[in-house]
């Protein structure tokens, strides 16, 4: 049976361009917060802002961690990201495959 806090989970986030990815992509991979970032470029978002609904080009970050690092990869997120609200959507991963998981928890020890 898998450890609660070794469960895969991938976390959603969006930055307003590919530069911004890049940054906090290497920013949460060297501070092994994420094992892994995943950049997803040209997506566009339509949502609700400060009372009106915008729309806007954006790139996904798909960030592969842990769910022993949610709540420090949170915190540093919102530190790092350049929105005042960052997406933060986790997403479980159930089941992951043993080597990949294997992979993820190693490449998450500092």
């Amino acid at each position: 049976m898998t450890d609660k806090n070794s469960i895969a989970r991938i976390v959603l986030t969006t930055t307003a361009n590919l530069e911004d990815a890049r940054t906090l992509g290497h920013r949460l991979v060297e501070e092994h917060l994420a094992a892994c970032a995943s950049i997803i470029p040209a997506i566009e978002s339509i949502y609700h802002w400060q009372g009106s609904i915008e729309e806007s080009k954006e790139v996904l970050l798909l960030l592969k961690t842990i769910e022993d690092k949610l709540e420090a990869l949170e915190a540093r997120l919102n530190q790092l990201h350049t929105y005042e609200t960052p997406e933060f959507l986790v997403l479980s991963v159930d089941p992951a495959g043993s080597k990949y998981l294997r992979w993820l928890t190693d490449s998450l020890q500092s």
